[in-house]
């Protein structure tokens, strides 16, 4: 068994535009003569590695809480692409009963709202990508809500890079942070080698 940890760092990863940066306080501190370390976190719930919730972009939508674990373990599928993703692409190259899909574009790929409506036509259950947003900005909250609305889990922010294309098992629960619109994830593949 082989593990592929796809996690970003939260302190260091990218911010997305407009959000703020992370930072850790420190309460207390063992070379100052307190008993113990202790740190407060201060971060945005889409840095780094994050799950998206249907709160995100739909009013009336599910925080991560209520959301069932289910779309974010099992069986997956890791594929290149080199450009942004259309309806005819979904339909020509994800393979019928794939559940959850990872996209690896070197952070230049994006789902288009016709492949998100392919992606949900389909089944499937949970996307991800390496990228910042799933979405390129112009088109950022129709994907989302096409996704969201449909069943579709959006994971963000992975590091897929040292992940051959293929199929594997993923394990990337949100954090149960509550009735939020997002969540860090820490994700991870394992490759079962023979």
């Amino acid at each position: 068994m082989r593990l592929y940890d796809i996690s970003r760092p939260l302190l260091t990863s990218p911010v997305y535009p407009g959000d703020p940066s992370p930072r850790l306080d420190p309460i207390q501190r063992m070379d100052v003569g307190d008993d113990c370390n202790l740190t407060a976190l201060f971060t945005c719930l889409h840095t780094g590695t994050h799950a998206d919730a249907p709160l995100h972009f739909l009013a009336d939508g599910q925080g991560i809480a209520s959301l069932p674990l289910e779309p974010y373990v099992g069986r997956c599928a890791v594929l290149s692409v080199r450009r942004d993703i259309t309806g005819q692409d979904v339909d020509e190259s994800i393979v019928p009963g794939c559940r959850r899909l990872l996209i690896r574009g070197e952070g230049k790929a994006f789902l288009t709202p016709s492949a998100a409506f392919a992606l949900g036509a389909l089944g499937v259950q949970l996307v991800g990508t390496d990228a910042d947003s799933i979405a390129p900005p112009d088109d950022e909250a129709a994907v989302h809500q096409e996704l969201l609305q449909n069943g579709v889990m959006i994971l963000e922010n992975l590091d897929l890079n040292k992940v051959p294309d293929g199929e594997y098992f993923l394990f990337a629960p949100p954090v149960l942070v509550g009735e939020v619109d997002g969540a860090p994830v820490r994700a991870i593949l394992v490759d079962w080698e023979d």
